[in-house]
């Protein structure tokens, strides 16, 4: 779990992974595509076939409380669309 940090479980994903095989996880902010697809396969027992990285960086958020404006930012992130090959499938909601 040190590369894999959680997986992206949203609509969205959801829909891409019935349609694509395509699966999201929020990633260590080092690692590299290599080290993520040895990661999911190891994890999942899966086959990868593409990995898609993207960086975010974290937004300034800021509001008003009695004390006065309070200002900070959010994290930056490392997303990562992982891409499986022929018929593999991830299931999140087998260890519920």
């Amino acid at each position: 779990m040190g590369i894999l940090i959680k997986p992206i479980v949203t609509e969205k994903m959801t829909i891409q992974g019935d349609k694509l095989n395509r699966y999201g996880f929020i990633v260590d902010r080092d690692a590299n595509k290599i080290e993520i697809k040895l990661a999911v396969e190891q994890m999942y027992g899966v086959s990868v076939k593409d990995v898609n990285t993207v960086n975010y960086h974290g937004k300034k958020k800021s509001r008003y409380t009695k004390a006065g404006m309070l200002t900070g930012r959010a994290n930056h992130f490392k997303k990562a669309y992982v891409t499986l090959a022929g018929d593999d499938k991830i299931d999140f909601y087998s260890n519920i």
